[in-house]
């Protein structure tokens, strides 16, 4: 079984990419992605480390109404 690990910025924005999020967009102090109405801000660092990727991935998960397992964000 795969372990959560910390994930670089540019790599972040390509699995949401493949999650059909448009973007990113500058913000007036984040840049952020958009799926139809709702918007994920994209956090500046450049590596997340792996609580805030479960942050997000939560974040992102309440935003398609569905959960991402971790063999699925890993193959993203």
């Amino acid at each position: 079984m795969a372990a959560w690990r910390p994930l670089k910025r540019r790599d972040f924005i390509r699995k949401l990419r493949a999650l059909n999020f448009d973007g990113p967009f500058s913000g007036t102090r984040h840049q952020f992605m958009i799926l139809g109405q709702h918007r994920q801000t994209i956090p500046s660092n450049s590596e997340f480390s792996v609580p805030q990727i479960r942050m997000l991935v939560r974040q992102v998960e309440s935003i398609l109404g569905r959960s991402i397992s971790l063999d699925e964000w890993d193959s993203l």
